[in-house]
């Protein structure tokens, strides 16, 4: 990579914290650090100074810091010294392994050091998701290939621009989940997400792999202008997040869980989304009414904050920075009231299809799946079962279809073909008519 494309490279980049060059910059405290560094040490035995700052994810000289102190308090020690300092091993002494198995009974996280709440809340509002903007161009570039009508495309344009939260409503199949999973294709930047942050000495997991999608930079973390002044490695640079809830959904799994054996927290979903996505599918399959789950996104919506607490009732707010999704087969109007419809920026109805945009689909599905596409079996399906039937040209039903006529074929060990025959076959077994 030449010298002025690192520098390309880099301005894309999120603004990141500059990596802490002391305990103190860390925004951690010593004892805190102590206990972690021991953990490690306990569970990996002997390591380099360099191994324990890549656990850490903190600089040798945050690190040398700590173990330092650990010496002085006869908690580590030196069993070999090499000719450099990169080829210095530590190891806990009796008294460390005492006290590091007294530090995971408290806790047994043993992961990349913590960032703190006051780092997170810097950094979320920083990388906001209305700082993102989205033009008539993105959009057609993002959904280029997909069947969705031009005036879908400009109201979630515009909501997505607005930063608030939207209604997807309409009939079950008629693309509602696919249109908000497409959402992603919208987003564009890069975010800064930590592994975890710190509150009252817990530790709260923040990123999740199923959620967070790193940014591959392997050239530009070896330029060293880049790892000294912009890459804290505390923080992973990822993809803006997109995440999902259906009907397991419960009001506890919006707050924090706190695992009784590890003694750790994992961050609820909507934090898992900062300065991005979360969409919550199937609305009002929840076990809780939709009523509920609406107030608890009230204050939130209006604050741009929400509030958490630790299991030993300490209470804190941490940003809410998120474009709320809802996707669901009812009308607002059955779902919330008109006070809380008012916090919702975009009201979206996403309906059947005409049938030239049903066709579209039909086509580009039998592509997929290799079946041939034929004129004259799509216009028996619309006239003689859609028509016929009353049944409305929804979104899911050309991949269902179609899908049945490739299993039987499979089956059979035959070629599949799209005939009025196998469209009657895979019609009545979806529908389930005589």
């Amino acid at each position: 990579m030449t010298v002025l494309a690192e520098q390309i490279h880099l301005q894309e980049q999120p603004s990141l914290p500059a990596s802490p060059r002391t305990v103190e910059e860390s925004g951690l405290h010593l004892f805190f650090l102590v206990e972690l560094t021991a953990k490690i040490l306990f569970l990996r035995g002997r390591l380099k100074l360099s191994e324990l700052a890549h656990c850490l994810r903190l600089p040798a000289s945050v690190v040398d810091g700590v173990l330092r102190h650990m010496r002085t308090e006869r908690l580590c020690e030196v069993p070999h010294r090499g000719n450099t300092d990169g080829d210095i091993h530590y190891n806990l002494t009796d008294t460390g392994r005492t006290r590091a198995s007294e530090f995971l009974q408290k806790s047994q996280y043993a992961g990349p050091a913590p960032v703190s709440l006051n780092a997170y809340i810097h950094q979320v509002r920083r990388q906001a998701i209305s700082g993102m903007g989205v033009t008539l161009g993105d959009l057609d570039t993002a959904f280029e290939g997909l069947v969705v009508r031009q005036h879908l495309r400009e109201q979630l344009g515009a909501a997505m621009n607005s930063g608030r939260a939207l209604f997807l409503y309409g009939p079950a199949g008629s693309g509602k989940t696919f249109l908000a999973e497409q959402m992603l294709r919208l987003l564009s930047g890069c975010i800064a997400v930590p592994h975890a942050i710190c509150v009252d000495d817990s530790v709260i997991q923040v990123f999740d792999p199923i959620v967070h999608k790193p940014i591959a930079q392997e050239a530009s973390a070896q330029h060293a202008f880049y790892r000294e002044r912009y890459l804290d490695e505390r923080w992973v640079v990822c993809s803006r997040p997109v995440s999902l809830c259906g009907g397991e959904l419960t009001l506890d799994n919006l707050n924090l869980y706190f695992d009784p054996t590890t003694r750790f927290y994992q961050a609820p979903p909507h934090v898992k989304a900062n300065n991005g996505l979360f969409i919550i599918d199937d609305l009002g399959r929840q076990v809780v009414s939709p009523q509920q789950l609406m107030n608890r996104w009230i204050v939130p919506m209006d604050r741009g904050h929400d509030y958490q607490a630790l299991h030993n009732g300490y209470k804190f707010a941490i940003p809410f920075d998120v474009i709320l999704v809802f996707s669901t087969n009812m009308t607002p109007r059955d779902i919330a009231d008109e006070a809380f419809l008012r916090r919702i920026g975009y009201k979206i109805h996403v309906g059947p299809l005409d049938e030239a945009e049903y066709r579209r689909i039909f086509q580009a599905v039998c592509d997929e799946k290799g079946v041939p596409y034929s004129d004259a079996a799509f216009e028996y399906l619309v006239r003689e079962h859609h028509h016929k039937e009353n049944r409305p040209l929804l979104a899911c039903y050309p991949r269902d279809i179609i899908g049945q006529i490739r299993d039987f074929a499979m089956f059979r060990q035959a070629t599949p073909e799209l005939t009025n025959k196998s469209l009657d076959w895979a019609w009545r077994n979806y529908f389930a008519t005589a």
